[in-house]
């Protein structure tokens, strides 16, 4: 299983997200109203708008939160502007990991990246040093409880380009400009699903283990806590037995 996948399990289990989930609001009002300075505040003309707002409501975020992040950035009211941009760099064991941010102070978020990574048994790289080992697509989570030939159907048709079983879940992945259509298909045909997002896959993964598995947990949950970091990828892997183990 792929790193972000791995990392979502991970966080499940321990109940990180419920416990962040007020610096889940914040990262998200900041993408919406990059997303709104960006491309208006049209939520049907405006996709990259239409996927956070998705992202807030899938949060439980009220709509009056996200309404004041879409006129923060149309500048129907007053609002930071944020800088958008990424970091690369290796973890433990020589896992690649890209940091997406959003920030109002470039240079206080490359220290506090700097720091956290050079703490945790990481460090920072340079532009283009892994990005290339990922790939952006669209990926959408659905219960193994349900049919899979159903699922596969249905994604194949809509335009999905795979569809797997990872762990407890079906993971269909698509090419960004069919995510909304793919998952309003699989929607449509009365199936649940779990989680839907535009997200960073690794070609090929890094098997960790030990304490370098024990490192990479706590680097990405450091990155993942910092306030101008909005979203962390990498390419480990960690065996379910190995995360028994570290979960105690």
């Amino acid at each position: 299983m792929a790193g972000h996948s791995k990392w979502a399990n991970i966080k499940h289990r321990k109940g990180a997200q419920d416990a962040k989930r007020g610096k889940v609001f914040t990262k998200i009002i900041k993408e919406i109203t990059v997303a709104a300075r960006i491309g208006g505040g049209d939520i049907e003309s405006n996709a990259r708008l239409r996927m956070v707002v998705d992202k807030a409501k899938q949060a439980n975020m009220p709509k009056d939160n996200i309404d004041r992040a879409i006129k923060k950035g149309t500048g129907d009211l007053d609002g930071v502007v944020y800088e958008e941009g990424i970091f690369e760099g290796y973890g433990p064991g020589g896992a690649a990991i890209i940091v997406e941010f959003m920030t109002d102070n470039r240079t206080r978020t490359v220290a506090d990246v700097r720091f956290i990574f050079s703490r945790n048994n990481g460090n920072l790289g340079v532009s283009g040093s892994v990005a290339f080992m990922f790939d952006r697509k669209g990926l959408i989570s659905l219960s193994r409880d349900i049919d899979f030939d159903t699922l596969f159907e249905v994604a194949l048709e809509a335009g999905a380009e795979d569809v797997t079983e990872e762990g407890d879940v079906y993971e269909v992945t698509t090419d960004p400009a069919d995510f909304f259509e793919v998952r309003e298909a699989i929607t449509a045909s009365g199936l649940t699903v779990q989680t839907a997002e535009v997200t960073m896959i690794p070609q090929t993964t890094t098997l960790l283990e030990g304490v370098q598995a024990e490192q990479i947990l706590t680097l990405i949950d450091k990155l993942e806590d910092n306030d101008d970091v909005q979203n962390v990828y990498a390419n480990f892997d960690i065996s379910e037995e190995e995360i028994g183990r570290i979960m105690g």
